[in-house]
């Protein structure tokens, strides 16, 4: 129903700023700029500064995961580490490190089996939900399966086009949040009709836009279907 995720936008106060971090710290190349907005390309995925004007703003204080080679982390660990004060954490044989950008949104990069040098794409994206239970039909209804619950019942990871994780507010691994008002788009079958109506009933809103389809859901995420 939903192939692959096509962008994650955040809202940054400065595009300047937010450019500097992700072109020049992380080497994202930019794709396209206006005084609105700044796209940069993560692999197959554009990532997205927008500033706070028309809605959707893109997510505040989001937690995101790029994939790096497993040969290049710990170039990027020594690196980052210049600068940063890093948060590291190992998932069976693979490492992530945790850092801020200027807008408070906490990046992961994380060892992935992707080719080539540099930033591979987004794995992982978490988004701050008001409940948990809806939010998890919300989204096995377009297709996202449960892979994993917390401990704690306060979190479900989800798989799928992009690994979702959806939390109750709470704090995570280098303090880090789920996003609110995150704006995400995805490449559908050719029909984005079909994932539409599979969750028509409990979208908050929908909108055609140049002929994709966006919607809100119960705890105010923008998808887009492209």
């Amino acid at each position: 129903m939903l192939d692959a995720l096509r962008w994650l936008a955040l809202e940054v106060k400065s595009l300047d700023r937010a450019r500097g971090f992700y072109a020049g710290t992380l080497d994202l190349p930019v794709e396209r700029a206006d005084e609105r907005e700044v796209a940069l390309g993560a692999g197959d995925v554009s990532l997205v500064l927008r500033r706070p004007q028309l809605p959707p703003r893109g997510g505040l204080h989001t937690h995101f995961a790029f994939a790096v080679p497993a040969g290049e982390y710990d170039r990027w660990y020594d690196r980052l580490a210049r600068s940063y004060d890093l948060t590291e954490r190992e998932f069976g044989s693979a490492k992530s490190l945790y850092l801020y950008d200027p807008d408070g949104n906490c990046v992961e990069l994380g060892q992935r089996d992707v080719g080539g040098e540099g930033i591979g794409g987004i794995f992982e994206v978490v988004l701050e939900v008001s409940d948990l239970e809806r939010a998890t039909g919300f989204y096995t209804s377009l297709g996202f399966e449960v892979v994993d619950r917390g401990d704690d019942r306060r979190r479900v990871r989800l798989g799928g086009p992009v690994d979702l994780e959806l939390w109750e507010p709470q704090l995570g691994i280098a303090d880090a949040r789920g996003g609110v008002h995150v704006d995400l788009g995805f490449e559908t079958d050719g029909n984005p009709g079909l994932a539409v109506d599979a969750v028509l009933n409990r979208a908050s809103k929908v909108t055609m836009v140049d002929g994709d389809v966006r919607i809100t859901d119960p705890d105010g995420h923008h998808l887009t279907f492209c």
